[in-house]
């Protein structure tokens, strides 16, 4: 088995996942800065072009994130890091997907429409990267409106995936210099918690 990493969000969303399971998997980094994942040899991989790619014992192969998270949740059950029961596992769905959607994808789309490695691959708008960097703030205060009831993670309870989701969109945001405002206290304790565990390095 190997995972096939790149300097890049998703690469490091399964990273962190491993790390908050203990699990080491051999890697393969990927220059995709130089043109690596666009390859025929890698192409036969992921014909996308994208990382992370999970390549199996068997030869099989698994893309997309959280695609791969989801195999090794299966294989390695505890921590529960896509919720314990059914109304549980379907709270941290909902949530992975509320990060992703509104956080980890508005602050992506500011990276996708600006940086030049995205210019061959996308058509890139300008006013649409400034729209979503103007977003962003609002995302983080709904998040801090949300977590005013207390709860020390997103979907509850128990750190989960929605966590590793909210984490990159940290990442990607501390990259780009688009930090979360300080007058947000809720958000600010969840993000001063997640960048404390060991697996924010990962």
């Amino acid at each position: 088995m190997k995972l096939y990493n790149a300097g890049a969000p998703n690469p490091r969303r399964v990273r962190i996942f491993l790390a908050e399971k203990g699990i080491e998997v051999p890697l393969v980094n990927v220059d995709i800065q130089g043109g690596a994942s666009r390859t025929p040899e890698f192409l036969k991989l992921n014909s996308l072009g994208e990382t992370p790619v999970l390549e199996l014992d068997d030869g099989r192969i698994i893309t997309e994130s959280v695609a791969i998270c989801r195999y090794f949740e299966a294989i390695h059950p505890q921590p529960a890091l896509f919720g314990g029961d059914a109304v549980e596992q379907a709270q941290v769905e909902m949530w992975n997907r509320r990060m992703e959607i509104q956080l980890m994808g508005t602050v992506g789309d500011v990276a996708r429409h600006t940086f030049e490695f995205f210019a061959s691959r996308i058509r890139q708008l300008p006013d649409y990267a400034a729209a979503q960097r103007a977003a962003v703030p609002q995302k983080w205060a709904w998040l801090d409106t949300e977590l005013a009831d207390g709860r020390p993670f997103v979907a509850g309870k128990r750190f989960s995936v929605a966590d590793i989701t909210g984490m990159t969109a940290l990442l990607i945001g501390d990259f780009l210099e688009i930090p979360v405002p300080a007058d947000l206290q809720n958000v600010g304790r969840w993000a001063a918690a997640v960048r404390g565990r060991p697996s924010w390095d990962a």
